[in-house]
């Protein structure tokens, strides 16, 4: 169950500074993030907390900004911020939101500003049917430099705007990534955190965005003190590709989150040696359908997919360019004929996902021509045989 995950994890985090989850939509990662904050926090009889280790970013940390949209005038919308969250405490310092725009400022070039409490608000403290006095109690002087908004325009406009799902979630992160400088530097609203939590914060963003992200995150990690741990979980592929190559030579863990089949276990697959890139992966997979005899119609998308990145990647014009069989170009034009044939059905889903033996015969020709003009790591790859078996004849013609 998902406390015992937990547990876990934090005992896998003993030995590794990084731990990186790969998991789908509804397999339990955020709920996952809650329950390993819980086991390091503690609260008093009154339900204050006392003591904390993690902090984290997930849905919750989302959900402490809101949108003020002024529907009346339409000229002052604004995004508010919860002032109960700790997880804030250091944002109006100006350190603290100049690191912020340092980050956001690379993702996106939409100004900000903060407004904060302002002393009048402060001196209501003192009233008791006050909701500041109320905050004022728990957070004591800090609640002078706390937010009670934040507003946006471009660098052109003076009109303040409403910016997009995907810049506000931007936003967002940049604020959790001032957090992180501030663990690092060990400030002293910080010097709590033992654990950072990092779930899916990529959401709504573009994959060069996504690319960023990850490269950014990893690069501002990688100057924290070897006694903070780290897991992130996302169920985004590029992301979870690009953590994992950034990662591969570092102090980390890499696994596969799933659901059990009775819907309250969870299981924890071991992917240390999974290729850190999906068309690698996807070769992999490739490979030992071939192997165990099992090529069904669905490899045939797979590979085409596999040629696609391929040529994306060496600049070339069409996937076409990376078939190079050693019989000569009336070779590539049946063996293109056959990827189309099998990659384009109008109806795919109805298919029959079987295929005749002259098939399997063609796809192994195919993939193991492929992989000798594109050799990849030998480790991850069963050796390729010396030659390569034609097809025993010629597929049937397409006459829908």
């Amino acid at each position: 169950v998902l406390p015992a995950l937990a547990a876990n994890l934090r005992e896998l985090l003993k030995q590794k500074k990084f731990l990186l989850l790969y998991g789908h939509n509804g397999a339990g990662k955020t709920r996952l993030s809650t329950e390993f904050k819980k086991i390091g926090k503690k609260v008093d009889a009154t339900g204050e907390t006392i003591e904390r280790d993690t902090l984290y970013f997930n849905a919750f940390t989302e959900d402490l900004f809101s949108w003020d949209n002024d529907l009346v005038e339409d000229l002052q919308p604004r995004m508010l911020v919860n002032p109960y969250s700790s997880l804030i405490s250091a944002f109006g310092d100006l350190e603290f939101s100049e690191q912020i725009e340092d980050h956001f400022h690379r993702y996106c070039s939409a100004k900000f500003e903060i407004t904060r409490y302002s002393p009048e608000e402060v001196a209501a403290m003192a009233d008791p049917a006050s909701l500041l006095h109320h905050l004022y109690l728990r957070y004591g002087n800090e609640m002078e430099i706390r937010p009670k908004h934040i507003q946006f325009k471009t660098n052109e406009g003076k009109d303040y705007i409403k910016i997009c799902r995907g810049e506000e979630r931007i936003f967002i992160w940049c604020v959790f990534l001032a957090i992180i400088q501030q663990v690092i530097q060990k400030a002293a609203s910080y010097r709590w955190v033992k654990y950072l939590y990092i779930d899916d914060p990529i959401s709504s963003l573009d994959e060069h965005n996504a690319i960023k992200v990850a490269h950014d995150l990893i690069r501002l990690l990688s100057a924290s003190d070897e006694n903070l741990r780290i897991v992130v979980s996302t169920h985004h592929v590029l992301f979870y590709n690009v953590l994992a190559n950034q990662l591969r030579k570092r102090n980390s863990l890499k696994f596969y989150l799933t659901k059990g089949e009775d819907a309250e276990t969870y299981d924890l697959e071991d992917w240390e040696n999974v290729p850190p890139f999906h068309h690698l992966s996807t070769l992999i997979d490739l490979c030992n359908a071939r192997d165990i005899g099992s090529i069904n119609s669905h490899h045939f998308n797979m590979l085409r997919r596999v040629l696609e990145q391929t040529a994306a990647f060496f600049g070339h014009g069409s996937w076409v360019e990376c078939l190079r069989p050693m019989d000569g170009e009336t070779d590539k034009a049946f063996q293109k004929r056959i990827l189309d044939l099998n990659s384009h059905g109008d109806c795919v889903i109805f298919e029959s996902p079987k295929i005749d033996d002259a098939m399997r015969s063609a796809f192994r020709t195919i993939l193991e021509e492929f992989r000798r003009n594109f050799p990849f790591n030998p480790e991850w790859f069963p050796p390729i045989p010396a030659t390569s078996p034609k097809p025993t004849s010629t597929p049937a013609q397409d006459n829908s």
